[in-house]
């Protein structure tokens, strides 16, 4: 007799689940933070120059953050995590061990 293999269950994953937590096309925290910065700069200077230069660098940001999401979208998450980790690993099996 040969034993009975039960079938493989499957489990949906609801897309809103794995998508990236995008906002206008870009990284959510990085365009309200930008958005942020130009909003002071308009309100601090309160010229006309400045209303146009802040909405002007908001948008070139934008763009920017757009480009970088469309590569890859965890990015940031992923550089700042590089960021930690340290320049030189000594050759070791552990940190205890001694030399």
């Amino acid at each position: 007799m040969t034993p009975h293999i039960p079938a493989l269950q499957k489990n949906r994953i609801h897309r809103a689940l794995s998508r990236p937590n995008l906002l206008m096309g870009a990284d959510r925290e990085l365009v309200l933070l930008t958005g942020l910065a130009a909003i002071i700069l308009i309100f601090v200077v309160l010229t006309v120059y400045s209303v146009v230069i802040g909405i002007a660098i908001w948008l070139a940001i934008i763009g920017l953050l757009r480009r970088m999401a469309k590569a890859d979208p965890m990015m940031r998450r992923i550089y700042l995590r590089h960021m930690r980790y340290r320049s030189h690993y000594r050759a070791t099996s552990t940190p205890w061990r001694t030399v």
